[in-house]
C-alpha cells in the first residue's frame, strides 16, 4: 500500500474524519497526526532514478563496502518491474542486468562461488507469481558487473521480500513471500551450478516483506505491513515461533511497515531499523531490549527527501569521506517528476539527529 504524505493532505483529511464515524478503520491522516514527533535529516546523495518511468518499480538497496577503498563501494538496488542495478556512491549506475521482476535484493561476500571467493547477491524473484524463486548473481566488485548464476526454489507462492544469514549450518536466504510466509532457504553455490533447500518455514498472519538478519545474534527481523515489526531464531535448527518487537501503532510506527535494516554496534547492541511509510519516517528500536529509540525523516536539502520508502540498508563503517561513519539508504518512492530512485544518507547525520550515544 502507498499513501503520499503532504501537510495539505493531512489537513484535508483531518477535516473529513468526522464525515466518516462509522467506519471502523482510523483515517490515514489521524494515523499520522498522532505520530510521535521524528527529527530531520537531509541526504547526502541519490542514485540516477531507476528505468522504469511513471511507475512503482524501485524497490531495496544492498550495500557492498570496498575495505580496500571505502569510496569506491557499491550499491545494488532493484527496479521490480526490470532488473537489478549497480550504482556507484556517487549515484551513478555501474551496470543494469535485465533480470525481470526482482522485489528485494541482499549481499554477502566471502561466499564460495564455483570454486573461488566472492561476493554473492541474492533476490526475491517473483516473475512466477505462484511459485518463489530465488534468483542468484555474482558482483565483480572490480568491474561492478552482475553475473547470473541461476536460481533456487523459494516455495509455493509469490515472492516478496529476501536477506541473508549465516550461522553453523551455512548461508541461508530468508524469502518472505507475499502472504506471510517465510522459508529459510539453505544456499550453496559452490559448484557451478547454484543449488538450494528449504530446511524451515516460519509464518506471520498477513502480508509481509522487509528483512535482516543479525549474524552475530542470528536473529531475524521482519516487518509485517500492517501488524508490526517481529523476530524469529535465525538458526535453521531453531524455533519458529515469532516474538513481535513493536505493533504497527499509528504511534511510533506508522503502517506500512516496510523495509527494514540493521545497525550492528558492539557484541550484541545497536539498532534495528524500520521504514514507517504510513508517514515517511523510519524508527529505530534497540537490538539488546527492543526498546523505542526515536524516528526521523528524509527531507529536502540541496537533494530532495525520501517518500513512500520501501527498502532501506544500512551499514556502519568508513564509506569516504561523504559517509566516514557508515551509510543508509532509502528508497525514494516520490522523486519529484523523475522515476523513483534511492537517497544516501550519512549515519553520522542520523546519530546527530537524533542524540545517538
Amino acid at each position: 500500500m502507498k499513501i503520499i504524505y503532504s501537510a495539505a493532505f493531512a489537513a484535508s483529511a483531518l477535516a473529513l474524519a468526522g464525515c466518516a464515524a462509522s467506519e471502523t478503520e482510523v483515517p490515514v491522516a489521524v494515523r499520522i497526526a498522532n505520530a510521535a514527533p521524528a527529527a530531520s535529516v537531509t541526504a547526502r546523495g541519490e542514485t540516477t532514478p531507476v528505468g522504469t518511468p511513471n511507475a512503482d518499480a524501485a524497490d531495496d538497496p544492498a550495500i557492498w563496502r570496498n575495505a580496500a577503498d571505502p569510496a569506491q563501494s557499491l550499491i545494488v538496488g532493484t527496479d521490480k518491474k526490470a532488473g537489478l542495478y549497480v550504482y556507484g556512491l556517487d549515484g551513478k549506475t555501474r551496470d543494469f542486468l535485465d533480470a525481470g521482476r526482482v522485489n528485494n535484493v541482499d549481499l554477502k561476500e566471502g561466499v564460495t562461488i564455483d570454486g573461488t571467493a566472492g561476493i554473492l547477491v541474492a533476490a526475491s524473484d517473483r516473475n512466477d507469481i505462484a511459485r518463489a524463486k530465488v534468483a542468484l548473481f555474482r558482483l565483480d566488485p572490480a568491474t561492478a558487473k552482475l553475473t547470473a548464476l541461476g536460481k533456487v526454489d523459494g516455495g509455493s507462492g509469490e515472492a516478496y521480500g529476501i536477506c541473508l544469514g549465516r550461522d553453523e549450518a551455512g548461508l541461508s536466504a530468508f524469502i518472505v513471500l507475499k502472504d506471510g510466509t517465510v522459508n529459510q532457504v539453505l544456499v550453496d553455490a559452490s559448484g557451478a551450478t547454484p543449488s538450494g533447500r528449504i530446511v524451515r518455514t516460519m509464518k506471520l498472519g498477513t502480508q509481509s516483506e522487509g528483512c535482516a538478519v543479525d549474524d552475530r545474534t542470528h536473529i531475524l527481523y521482519v516487518a509485517e505491513e500492517d501488524v508490526g515489526l517481529w523476530r524469529f531464531d535465525a538458526r535453521a535448527t531453531g524455533p519458529t515461533s515469532p516474538t513481535k518487537i513493536a505493533a504497527a501503532d499509528g504511534r511510533h510506527l506508522v503502517m506500512d511497515a516496510e523495509g527494514v535494516a540493521i545497525a550492528p554496534i558492539g557484541e550484541k547492541d545497536g539498532y534495528v531499523v524500520v521504514s514507517s511509510q504510513g508517514d515517511n519516517a523510519y524508527v529505530l528500536y534497540r537490538l539488546s531490549d527492543d526498546s523505542y529509540v526515536g524516528r526521523f525523516r528524509i527531507v529536502a536539502g540541496v537533494i530532495g527527501g525520501a517518500e513512500e520508502t520501501d527498502g532501506i540498508e544500512l551499514m556502519l563503517g568508513d564509506f569516504g569521506p561523504g559517509y566516514p561513519g557508515g551509510i543508509f539508504i532509502a528508497q525514494d518512492g516520490h522523486n519529484a517528476a523523475a522515476a523513483q530512485n534511492f537517497k544516501l544518507v550519512a549515519w553520522d547525520d542520523i546519530v546527530k539527529a537524533l542524540g545517538l550515544q
